[in-house]
């Protein structure tokens, strides 16, 4: 049976979505498979005058898929579309501590959509878009030198 989108009757969308559904775990972890992998020590190279400078590794990631493993900082928020990776647990936000406490080894995270968070003690992996470069998050304020967009995370 040849299926034309113009003529397709109810029994025959749903066929088609159930398939297109079913089929979406394994496009998630395929596109974590092909994501390349990012440590913390790999994000920045030598320490200039002008402090921590970007790694070539990092500058040649950027806009391309990475995946990070990490520990979740505890979020502002319950629910919130971004959160902290870093390479350490943290028992406090980053955002609530001192200057004199803020890890240099950090990452923004910013999800595809708003979900709850893990425990700060549990590795995970974020799979997602490299951009770097200082930006300032019009929503909250929040500046970062290094950001994961459109992410995923999962338990490792």
């Amino acid at each position: 049976m040849v299926y034309r989108p113009d003529k397709l009757t109810r029994r025959q969308a749903l066929t088609l979505a159930s398939i297109a559904l079913a089929s979406f775990p394994s496009l998630v972890r395929e596109a974590s498979a092909s994501a390349v992998p990012l440590s913390f020590d790999e994000m920045y190279g030598k320490v200039g005058v002008l402090g921590l400078e970007f790694s070539e590794k990092l500058k040649q990631l950027s806009g391309r898929q990475i995946r990070m493993k990490g520990f979740m900082a505890p979020p502002l928020k319950a629910e919130a579309a971004f959160f902290v990776l870093t390479e350490i647990p943290m028992a406090l936000c980053p955002f609530c501590s001192s200057d004199s406490d803020w890890p240099d080894n950090i990452v923004v995270v910013y999800l595809l959509e708003k979900q709850t968070f893990v425990q700060p003690s549990t590795t995970i992996e974020v799979t997602g878009v490299l951009e770097h470069g200082s930006w300032t998050d019009p929503e909250t304020g929040f500046v970062s030198l290094v950001r994961i967009r459109d992410a995923e995370y999962m338990v490792s």
